[in-house]
């Protein structure tokens, strides 16, 4: 099972992609992670497809020292805490992303899909539960009762495992807020791909939420993301790429993965008005106080 993708990225409307990976990207002086990517998706096109191993050995030869494999549903769930028991440069994150929450529902299988969650969230090398939250962009009224009941599980057992929370927002800021703040948010709590701007940057600054900017903080029309990132303590921040969407300018619409990472740390820098080396440092840094130690739970071998 873990040899294979579990799935391919559909592109859904019909537009023509350039689906080569971008060149290898000037490597990192200090490395960094990438605390949040799909290596479960296969992208690149019908013959250029990567496997895991060759994303996590191009990641290395840039700086990026490790990756967290992040679940959407039972099944990519499963298959990032296999990867991450087998590899070193792995931590998982378990979870039903929003929008699977009220299919499930519909199917009577959300429980019994959450129970699964929570059997995966006792795994060693399972560091966090997301990416569960909210989306009020792509489903609809109906569908609202069961993300939010479905989130509200992910957060207990992010609670009792003593686990991260990662965080899916979108469209849904005011709302994802209200569910954290009424029942209470893990200690360690990361808003992946943040999408807000300043003023969701300061209250997250405010209650101790890590943010997690993607190569979204790259493109042009992103101002006010920008913004949120000059406001954020420094303390505070993360980065990802979310492969294989949101890659970085230059190289837009085509296949991300997580050697792709430092084209959006030096973005990063250079809106902050750092040194790449000294942001890299500090996020590293944060990255390990959320997920813990690459290294502190030893990998299985397989036969």
């Amino acid at each position: 099972m873990t040899d294979a993708h579990l799935r391919s990225r559909g592109d859904g409307d019909g537009s023509k992609r350039d689906l080569t990976y971008p060149p290898l990207p000037e490597a990192l002086v200090v490395p960094v992670y990438d605390n949040h990517t799909h290596m479960e998706i296969a992208d690149g096109g019908p013959d250029g497809a990567l496997d895991y191993r060759e994303h996590l050995d191009r990641a290395s030869s840039v700086g990026v020292r490790g990756v967290v494999q992040v679940g959407t549903d039972l099944a990519t769930s499963q298959w990032s805490a296999a990867i991450a028991a087998r590899e070193p440069r792995v931590l998982a994150a378990v979870a039903l992303h929003p929008n699977e929450a009220p299919l499930l529902a519909e199917r009577g299988l959300l429980d019994e899909h959450l129970a699964g969650i929570e059997a995966l969230a006792a795994l060693p090398r399972v560091r966090a539960i997301g990416e569960t939250g909210l989306d009020f962009f792509r489903t609809g009224d109906e569908g609202r009762d069961a993300q939010v009941r479905s989130f509200e599980e992910h957060i207990r057992i992010a609670k009792e495992h003593d686990l991260a929370l990662t965080i899916h927002d979108r469209d849904a800021h005011d709302a994802v807020v209200e569910v954290l703040d009424r029942v209470g948010a893990p200690e360690k709590t990361v808003f992946h791909c943040f999408s807000g701007g300043p003023d969701l940057a300061r209250l997250c600054s405010e209650r101790g939420w890590y943010m997690s900017f993607a190569g979204t903080v790259t493109f042009k029309n992103a101002a006010l993301l920008r913004e949120a990132l000059e406001v954020a303590p420094r303390r505070l921040l993360l980065v990802e790429t979310d492969a294989p969407y949101l890659t970085p300018t230059p190289y837009r619409g085509r296949p991300n993965a997580p050697y792709l990472i430092p084209l959006t740390l030096r973005s990063m820098a250079d809106t902050l008005g750092t040194d790449p080396s000294m942001l890299a440092a500090q996020i590293a840094s944060n990255t390990e106080l959320v997920y813990g130690a690459w290294d502190a739970e030893p990998v299985t071998v397989d036969e």
